[in-house]
């Protein structure tokens, strides 16, 4: 049920040792934007088929959780979102850092007219070779207008119009997600805001742990747009997730 304010959804698999570094950012940041503004805004998190306290911990910092059994992404996604309250979204990740201002600024940008958006990630992996991965996925990202899943943001309304995340995805969901938006924006005259003067801080504890090997062999641009479909190949990004 839509009513005012914002959700922030945030899915969240094993998380109980992040949340307690992560989830006091995003929480900070929805104070912030709640000082300036009259409407109220609240927190969901999604526990997907934890075994550890991810639920525990989250109701821990008085946020709303919500359950969810099957180990896919877009369906997380779509579940919070659809247990949300507010008129405005904005997904993130629970290990993702968040600015002080990124809620206030998404925020504003939605009430200015835009149909959604993103906030960029900054990582700062240990290795040379995953930072230069990185870099070259921010440099794709720059060129090719796309927009990574650890930040993203739109209007209840836009996000049901375009049907949510796809749920047939088992990667590439986000940017998949961020190309119907953009579309549907720019059919219905509303723009998307990539908010370029802010970034987002995941952990970059898969970066930190797998080989840079195995991160290129995994993260180029022909294997993130092969087999999408199939829940076998991707499992390893499901069932080996490093914490």
């Amino acid at each position: 049920m839509i009513s005012s304010g914002l959700t922030v959804v945030i899915p969240a698999h094993n998380e109980a040792s992040y949340l307690p570094r992560y989830l006091p950012t995003v929480l900070a940041s929805l104070e912030r934007w709640q000082e300036t503004n009259s409407e109220q805004g609240e927190v969901i998190v999604v526990d997907n088929a934890s075994t550890d306290a991810t639920a525990d911990m989250a109701a821990s910092f008085g946020v709303r959780v919500v359950g969810e059994s099957v180990r896919n992404i877009s369906r997380v996604r779509n579940i919070g979102a659809a247990a949300a309250r507010g008129r405005m979204l904005f997904f993130t990740d629970a290990d993702v850092a968040l600015p002080l201002e990124a809620i206030a600024t998404a925020a504003a940008a939605m009430d200015s007219g835009a149909v959604g958006g993103a906030i960029p990630p900054l990582y700062t992996p240990k290795r040379l070779g995953a930072r230069l991965l990185c870099a070259y996925w921010d440099h794709y990202r720059t060129t090719h207008g796309g927009a990574q899943g650890v930040a993203q943001f739109a209007t209840a309304t836009a996000f049901k119009e375009i049907g949510g995340y796809r749920e047939d995805l088992f990667m590439s969901e986000d940017t998949e997600f961020f190309a119907r938006l953009t579309a549907h924006g720019r059919t219905t005259g509303a723009p998307v805001a990539i908010l370029d003067d802010l970034r987002v801080r995941p952990s970059t504890r898969r970066y930190d742990q797998w080989s840079s090997l195995r991160m290129l062999w995994w993260q180029n641009p022909v294997t993130a747009r092969r087999r999408l479909h199939s829940p076998r190949k991707w499992r390893h990004w499901y069932e080996t997730t490093v914490r």
